[in-house]
């Protein structure tokens, strides 16, 4: 029986295999030479997963990489059948010659991540409409109330959440950005910026978030899902 998993849970059940948990899905990157083998294990990928792929699977093709997506579409959220998914996907690349553990450090830019927009607001109800119609997104699966990210709806632009204000702050940026990293690759991204001259202005949450800007105060957070469960 297909059943959620917690974020601890979903990590854990795929780290060995090189997939990791980010906002809620399992993503894996395959780093290749040519489109059309980046096409091919897209196909490997879909004839494994079988019926299953379409409430499952989703696949970004590039000339360089390949990137899986894994998450149950009826209960958006990953499940025990995902993880049995990320497993076959896994086999089947290695079958092909290629794998799907992270390349950081070989080459490779980085691996997989999701990037969120973050909107601060005094009256999130009175603005989320706006945002939903000038982007054409759509609330996200199971969205309940105003706080709820905004999604878009064909998977290819960055998720917007509301981030409640308790007062103006006019002369404080109001719109930053949330990058959601694996866990294990946090730590290399906050030394990264650093290094590039950003500055800590938060660690109090880590590892749920760092919050870092730039010499000019422009705010930017790198995330993960862990300490986020209690």
């Amino acid at each position: 029986m297909e059943q959620v998993l917690s974020r601890p849970e979903a990590s854990e059940a795929v780290l060995d295999s090189g997939w990791r948990f980010l906002l809620g899905a399992l993503r894996a990157s395959v780093m290749v030479r040519s489109l059309a083998r980046a096409v091919g294990l897209a196909a490997d990928a879909v004839a494994v997963c079988g019926d299953e792929a379409d409430g499952h699977l989703r696949v970004d093709v590039r000339a360089d990489r390949v990137v899986f997506t894994l998450q149950s579409v009826e209960h958006a959220a990953v499940t025990t059948r995902d993880v049995e998914l990320a497993r076959k996907i896994s086999a089947a690349v290695d079958r092909s010659g290629f794998l799907t553990e992270p390349e950081i450090g070989t080459g490779a830019p980085r691996s997989v991540q999701v990037l969120e927009i973050a909107i601060d607001a005094l009256d999130i109800a009175g603005i989320r409409g706006f945002w939903k119609a000038v982007l054409g997104y759509t609330d996200e699966v199971g969205a309940d109330g105003p706080e709820d990210p905004l999604v878009d709806p064909v998977g290819q632009g960055p998720a917007i959440w509301f981030q409640q204000m308790d007062r103006a702050r006019p002369q404080r940026n109001r719109i930053h950005f949330d990058v959601c990293v694996p866990h294990d690759e946090a730590t290399r991204r906050v030394e990264a910026a650093l290094a590039a001259g950003g500055h800590l202005l938060s660690a109090a949450r880590a590892p749920a978030f760092w919050v870092l800007a730039d010499l000019e105060g422009n705010e930017a957070c790198v995330t993960t899902w862990q300490g986020r469960d209690g």
